[in-house]
């Protein structure tokens, strides 16, 4: 067997530095069209090295990976989700983080295919670097899944926590790349509106600085599972924020077979 590759360089969307202001995320819908992005765009080639065999946490990188083991067979069963997934995630988030509460919210499933993901309504793999809440949609969020315990929930500390894993065997090809955190600088990150059919929100997009260290976690399995953080209320110094993008693995065997994959998010309440 081949021994993996200490690094690969790949392509990387960021938001140009000379957008004015005019970015905008259209979101897909499940088994319809692909995610829009208005706005200029700067695509980099960066190098992006084997993350396995490194320690990261959620408070310094924003990202990790651990095995965690799920007794759900098929991930588009939706009440497998509720009755078996939602616990397991729950009690993961409240092993890895110590929260005392855990609300699980959304469920997205994404097809590198455009085959798989009209047949199956799933979602494309976000190409663009991105991270998924501001500060301002990440309460709005609370605000939407808990409307009566949001002030009083908001008056300590909550974070949004994904889990992202494979659905369909190892990830062969569109793998995440997770920008360490502690490599962002000030004015990085860059909010931009995201429209939805149902909603209008924001996400952060992200301008390119050279000290951005980029990582991935090759050939994932089924048996294992990142951690993303999206958002952290607390202003102590921890991460708060964490940009990542699907790309295009150059090292992606002829004939791979496209990742299908789930992320969860989760509300943590410390």
């Amino acid at each position: 067997m081949t021994a993996p590759q200490t690094s690969i360089r790949a392509s990387l969307q960021y938001l140009a530095a000379a957008d004015g202001g005019d970015a905008v995320y259209h979101a897909s819908q499940a088994g319809g069209d692909a995610a829009e992005h208005d706005g200029q765009y700067d695509h980099r080639e960066v190098e992006i090295r084997n993350g396995r065999g490194r320690v990261f946490d959620l408070d310094h990188a924003g990202f990790m990976l651990i095995r965690h083991d799920s007794v759900v067979s098929d991930f588009h069963d939706d009440a497998a989700l509720a009755a078996i997934y939602e616990a397991e995630a729950r009690d993961l988030i409240t092993r890895m983080t110590g929260a005392r509460r855990v609300v699980v919210f959304d469920h997205t499933r994404r097809a590198a295919s455009d085959g798989l993901r009209r047949a199956q309504t799933m979602r494309e793999p976000s190409a663009v670097i991105h991270n998924d809440y501001t500060q301002w949609s990440a309460k709005r969020r609370l605000r939407d899944i808990l409307p009566d315990e949001a002030d009083e929930l908001m008056m300590n500390r909550f974070a949004i926590i994904n889990i992202w894993r494979s659905i369909a065997g190892t990830v062969e090809t569109s793998p995440l790349a997770f920008c360490d955190s502690t490599t962002l600088g000030d004015g990085d990150l860059v909010e931009v509106t995201r429209k939805a059919q149902d909603r209008i929100g924001q996400i952060q997009m992200a301008r390119f600085n050279p000290a951005h260290q980029w990582f991935y976690f090759p050939a994932m399995q089924e048996g294992e599972a990142a951690l993303i953080k999206t958002y952290d209320s607390a202003t102590d110094g921890r991460t708060r924020f964490t940009i990542h993008t699907a790309f295009t693995d150059p090292t992606s065997p002829p004939g791979a077979a496209p990742r299908q994959s789930i992320e969860t998010r989760c509300l943590a309440f410390f």
